[in-house]
């Protein structure tokens, strides 16, 4: 195959996510995405930092490109990291269209043909959140998340209270939908250590697949304190943006399932990494995605060539505007998500539906409870 450069380094901010086209001086275009989806700018302006460097380089060098790019400053974190995961999903999609072969054939080949996918469900009241169950589990989804809290679950003013809540709404969804659909809770890092082992002693008799982020992340000894006296598997990292980060929950026993979010932790290079460090200690994987279909279609990859996967997460794509980024989306069929054979990410953007939906700027909107203290988002 003949050499090539990268020729030139293009961002989209679109809706509420940022898109990055890389260029190639023999036509191939590379897409990729990165940052969290609501704060595109500044990442954006790091992408454009990092351009400079990237220009007629060989593409096909991510591993050089990557460590040449984290390690040239002091600053680190998701900004940097979101940027350096556009990038590298990019140069993935680059490598498998130039040699003509899907991206999982290059980190190991597929390990499997179909992706069990998790379904978003909603609702203020419970019975709203039950229907919303139900109607999933109906479209084939076997797998179902939620969070079991009010939407003011913040001005309660006792434990008791939304821990209740919490309780007969997890209780009341797996009553509808029965065994054969997985009932996962996710709690948005809203409990210090002690309420969440107390919490998850009570959901454990509803046998949840996962307990999604208790706490806040930034104590993987803690985390392991949680894990170790819950009765139920806990799902966690998706704001980690290194390989170290997961070293150390890892290391602490943390959780069952880690959450890499392809997007901020370093592309497909960064999170096939976490996988094989998560796979030597028998944690699985269930990938974190910003709910576009460009990330969407770059988990997939991921979860086609690891053998640790456990669940993917989605939200469909079959609304605007999601439904109109891709010429062709990736096929769900019954709740799982069929591996496409096509070359890199097996994806086309829609440059209309690219200029048709301009960017949404965050709002800062984080929570004050009852007593006017700030709350996790």
């Amino acid at each position: 195959m003949k050499a090539t450069k990268i020729e030139r380094v293009e961002t989209i901010l679109w809706d509420r996510w940022l898109l990055v086209r890389v260029h190639c001086e023999d036509g191939t275009v590379g897409i990729g995405e990165g940052g969290v989806h609501g704060w595109q700018r500044p990442t954006e302006t790091m992408v454009k930092v990092m351009t400079p460097y990237l220009l007629g380089k060989d593409p096909s060098h991510i591993e050089h490109h990557y460590q040449y790019l984290y390690r040239s400053s002091h600053f680190m974190g998701s900004v940097v990291q979101g940027a350096l995961s556009a990038i590298d999903i990019a140069l993935w999609d680059i490598k498998g269209k130039r040699l003509g072969v899907p991206i999982y054939d290059l980190m190991g080949g597929k390990t499997r043909d179909r992706v069990r996918c998790y379904m978003h469900v909603h609702g203020d009241t419970v019975e709203q959140l039950v229907n919303d169950a139900v109607a999933k589990a109906k479209q084939g989804f076997t797998a179902v998340r939620f969070t079991p809290f009010t939407t003011d679950y913040y001005m309660h003013k006792s434990y008791s209270e939304w821990a209740d809540e919490a309780v007969k709404r997890v209780g009341a969804v797996r009553d509808a939908v029965g065994s054969s659909v997985d009932v996962c809770v996710e709690i948005h890092r809203q409990m210090n250590p002690a309420e969440s082992i107390a919490l998850g002693k009570r959901l454990a008799q509803f046998n949840p697949f996962f307990y999604e982020d208790p706490m806040l992340p930034d104590s993987p000894a803690r985390m392991g304190d949680v894990q170790a006296h819950c009765d139920i598997p806990i799902a966690t990292g998706e704001r980690f943006t290194t390989i170290f980060e997961y070293q150390q929950l890892l290391e602490n026993k943390g959780c069952a399932y880690v959450r890499p979010d392809l997007c901020l932790c370093g592309g497909l290079t960064g999170c096939k990494k976490v996988a094989a460090m998560a796979e030597a200690q028998h944690v699985k994987v269930i990938p974190h995605n910003p709910l576009s279909p460009i990330s969407t279609a770059a988990c997939v990859q991921l979860d086609a060539c690891i053998p640790n996967f456990a669940l993917q997460e989605y939200t469909g794509e079959s609304e605007a505007p999601k439904n109109e980024l891709l010429k062709k989306p990736i096929t769900l069929d019954r709740g799982y998500l069929i591996v496409p054979d096509g070359p890199g990410l097996g994806i086309e953007l829609n440059d209309a539906a690219v200029r048709k939906f301009p960017v949404k700027d965050k709002v800062l909107d984080t929570p004050l409870g009852f007593d006017g203290s700030v709350q996790d988002r």
